[in-house]
């Protein structure tokens, strides 16, 4: 493929954006690339390239494109919603009903916050647990990512696990001192820091289903031993659902696994594509937050009118009957078909799938962790990956992240996925 106009628009941005990109994620560092693609439209499935480059896209925005790229509703009520005016700083209409709509999916939320992203409602829902709980200790994983806040900026994964940082620069050792590290899905882990520090935890943060490791699923036990500990401990349960929340089940991994957290972290397809984020909880929590309560939080894009009408159109679409079992069933096609292109190569993978949201590790397995992840092959997923872009696929470029199939894929494309990916293993 020809990506000459990619690579010249890619060395006029090195001179003005770090990196050249505005999300480290979106560089093609991490799997040995020296310019990322530029894309220029999308409609379905389906990337269009600046250089004319036409993708089955297995990215959809990282996630929040569930009902697929450019949704005539979802681009119409957008338009519709423009020329009545683009953000006010007050109070609207659609806020509430974006509001209630989320009350409703989820038991355990009874009022909640719009805001502008998924990092922002994890900053104010540990914000809010310190306030509500009068205690500063926070516990989270390895390898959960939540967001770019100092607080939460430990051990996490996504882009920082590709480019092997466990930490940032600029993030002062007095503001994590009160953030405590244990391991995914090993509730020993959790069990020791809890009796190092007796009440002194506010709250334990995780990933019901870790997406910025990969897709790791919490093994039998893991989240029902949190809530136990956190119920036992006066501790509050926070549940990052920025990316499981309307994914895997309309009332994402609290309605799947039958657990209902404290607090609740929202983002991604609670917007259709447009930046928003939501934290909720039970009543008396919330009431915490101003102007009722003295836990201050406040934006003045919070409740964009473009992004809540995005959002409204696409809630409402993902409550057709019927909608989550074509997705489990398109996601478990993609599986089955990985799963099968290496059957004959001596390449092993493992593939952990929840739902439409997957990934293939270049690991012999299980992946249920942290130190699973780490010993991916990193360099062969980044040959596999530029292999499948050079065949019209685009998957992340990372080798911990998520592959998302959404309603506008079909069981042909997927089964043709499959097909290359057989073509790249059978290769000497």
């Amino acid at each position: 493929m020809n990506h000459d106009e990619s690579v010249r628009l890619h060395e006029k941005a090195i001179s003005v954006i770090p990196g050249g990109v505005n999300s480290p994620v979106r560089s093609f560092r991490g799997v040995g690339g020296l310019y990322p693609i530029y894309i220029q439209k999308a409609s379905g499935s389906h990337i269009w390239d600046v250089d004319g480059n036409k993708y089955l896209d297995l990215v959809g925005s990282w996630g929040p494109l569930i009902l697929g790229h450019a949704h005539p509703q979802i681009t119409k009520t957008i338009e519709e919603t423009a020329r009545k005016g683009t953000s006010f700083g007050a109070s609207t209409e659609r806020e509430l009903d974006l509001a209630s709509l989320i009350v409703n999916a989820f038991p355990s939320i009874e009022m909640v916050r719009l805001v502008n992203s998924g990092t922002e409602a994890t900053m104010s829902a540990v914000r809010l647990a310190r306030a509500y709980t009068n205690r500063k200790k926070i516990i989270k994983f390895t390898g959960c990512y939540h967001g770019h806040n100092d607080t939460l900026l430990v051990e996490a994964g996504s882009g920082l696990a590709t480019a092997g940082t466990p930490s940032s620069a600029g993030v002062p050792e007095s503001v994590i001192q009160d953030t405590l590290i244990a391991e995914y899905n090993y509730l020993p882990s959790v069990e020791r820091l809890i009796e190092v520090y007796p009440k002194e935890i506010a709250a334990i943060i995780v990933e019901p289903v870790a997406g910025n490791m990969g897709v790791v699923p919490p093994i039998s036990g893991f989240l029902d031993g949190l809530q136990k500990l956190a119920n036992d401990n006066d501790t509050l349960l926070i549940f990052d659902e920025v990316i499981t929340g309307f994914r895997i089940a309309y009332g994402g991994a609290q309605e799947r696994y039958g657990i209902r957290a404290d607090i609740t972290c929202l983002g991604k397809i609670i917007g259709g594509g447009l930046p928003v984020g939501a934290y909720g909880a039970r009543r008396d929590i919330m009431e915490q937050v101003a102007p009722l309560g003295s836990m201050y939080q406040a934006g003045t894009l919070s409740g964009n009118p473009l992004a809540v009408a995005a959002g409204l159109e696409t809630l409402k679409a993902l409550q057709q009957p019927g909608i989550y079992e074509k997705l489990d069933r398109l996601g478990s096609l993609l599986e089955k078909e990985l799963l099968g292109a290496v059957q004959e190569a001596d390449t092993p993978i493992t593939v952990n799938r929840v739902g439409s949201m997957l990934t293939a590790f270049f690991h012999t397995g299980p992946v249920s962790g942290w130190n699973a992840v780490t010993m991916t092959d990193t360099q062969q997923y980044a040959r596999f990956f530029h292999y499948m872009l050079d065949q019209g696929i685009y998957l992340a470029p990372s080798s911990f992240e998520c592959a998302f199939v959404s309603l506008a894929h079909t069981e042909h494309q997927l089964t043709e996925v499959g097909q290359v990916a057989k073509a790249f293993f059978s290769k000497p």
